[in-house]
């Protein structure tokens, strides 16, 4: 099962979380993929939607729902339980530079995307939630499923268990469509950098050939087969374990415990380590929004720790902070965010990775309502990498990167979103170093 989708009318404040249960929680934000998917992408499968398509119409003809306005989600058996969906195809020319793929199959510009979310109230203070997801008529998926508890209800405070919404940063709060200005994820939480979590290059000029090719990369070190790198911090994963939720407004804080890392949320344990996330938020007024965020955890799996000389240990951690703001004046709202990413690599052959690989993603967006219903906005942003050294001479350990997007989306009913944009991308390396991308995303939700 899913989650419940709220969706938001012209008049709720800029600043306010949306989504699965967000009336609850301050703390959620994008799906993550399922246990299903938890090492690799596996390849795009298709689907006959019939037999799902008949299971879906008998459900609907036996609970009977609630008639509700257009901007709630379907209820039965008398509001405890809540359905919702969105769906949204994405169109754009190949981006032979894979600036926008999330690994070596999809793009974020290429994708047709089906969500069908609920939320299952177990009395006053508990609720299941998840979702099922399919990306490109693939075999549905399950991409969040948690259970929810408030153990009082006079105090703010909330308990998740399961597949949790993220904690670290803002992007991966805003978990539906509608509330992205522009098709395109911001590079901190989608590019693909050169770093794996199941292989390791040997020396710093192992790492450094690669520079700009994250979509397909090898490392000699634990897995020997080609595959994506990571990103900074994933802005497409939920990850595994347990998160409290203390306060809302002003002041509020999230806490996580789960299995994964910033970069690659997992379901299971692939190297005995946890991730510690936290979140403190600042809301002063319904005008501004200000988040600190910070993570660590272990990243590198068995299959690189388990073949590592004697000696070299297990603890290979990534640490990351963040730091986002969020301003809305009249038609006019600005987004800011900050993301440090550090990763720490085993010391192997000549010349030696003996130091901490850092990065820093940046990304600034502004958006104006035109009119009701009309919008125009535009995303600047920078990815960029620590120099090192290597016998090829002094460079950043992966290609810093620069985009620019701007666009607009019209809403031609409450509920049916059509977006168009431009992107410009160039980076210092890779076989494709710069490319323009002309976009448009028609966006369906109930």
């Amino acid at each position: 099962m899913a989650v419940y989708v709220s969706w938001p009318s012209d008049a709720t404040p800029a600043n306010e979380s949306r989504g699965v249960g967000a009336e609850k929680s301050d703390t959620l934000g994008p799906m993550a993929p399922s246990p299903a998917i938890f090492r690799r992408p596996a390849p795009t499968r298709r689907l006959r939607c019939g037999p799902l398509a008949v299971a879906l119409g008998l459900a609907a003809s036996i609970l009977v729902p609630t008639p509700g306005r257009a901007s709630e989600p379907l209820t039965f058996l008398g509001g405890r339980v809540r359905l919702g969906g969105e769906v949204s195809g994405t169109i754009a020319p190949d981006d032979k530079g894979f600036f926008n793929y999330s690994d070596y199959e999809i793009s974020s510009l290429r994708l047709l995307r089906v969500d069908l979310a609920a939320e299952i109230r177990l009395g006053r203070r508990a609720a299941v939630l998840g979702e099922l997801r399919s990306d490109n008529l693939s075999a549905p998926r399950v991409y969040a499923a948690y259970l929810r508890v408030r153990p009082w209800l006079d105090r703010e405070l909330d308990l998740q268990v399961g597949l949790v919404p993220p904690v670290f940063g803002a992007w991966p709060r805003r978990r539906y469509g509608y509330d992205a200005w522009l098709p395109s994820l911001p590079l901190a939480y989608q590019y693909l950098t050169t770093l794996r979590h199941d292989a390791v290059p040997a020396s710093a000029e192992q790492l450094v050939a690669q520079r700009g090719r994250g979509w397909l990369v090898s490392h000699p070190v634990g897995d020997p087969y080609a595959a994506a790198g990571l990103p900074l911090v994933s802005g497409e994963r939920w990850d595994a374990g347990l998160q409290v939720r203390v306060g809302r407004e002003p002041v509020s804080v999230a806490v996580a415990l789960t299995q994964g890392s910033p970069s690659y949320p997992t379901v299971r344990d692939d190297n005995g380590g946890k991730q510690l996330s936290a979140r403190l938020a600042w809301v002063p007024g319904p005008q501004l929004t200000v988040g600190l965020s910070g993570a660590t955890g272990r990243f590198l799996s068995r299959e690189v720790t388990d073949v590592l000389p004697a000696g070299s240990g297990v603890d290979f951690p990534q640490d990351a902070l963040g730091a986002d703001v969020e301003f809305a004046r009249g038609r006019w709202i600005l987004r800011g965010e900050a993301v440090w990413s550090r990763f720490r690599l085993p010391s192997l052959d000549e010349t030696r990775l003996d130091r901490p690989l850092d990065a820093v993603g940046l990304y600034g967006e502004l958006r104006c309502k035109l009119r009701p219903g009309l919008h125009i906005a535009g995303r600047v942003e920078r990815l960029d990498f620590e120099r090192i050294d290597s016998r090829l001479g002094g460079q950043t350990w992966d290609a810093p990167v620069t985009r620019l997007e701007v666009g607009g989306g019209y809403a031609l009913r409450r509920q049916l979103l059509l977006k168009a944009s431009w992107q410009h991308n160039w980076r210092d390396g890779g076989r494709v170093r710069e490319n323009d991308l002309v976009t448009a995303q028609v966006l369906l939700w109930f």
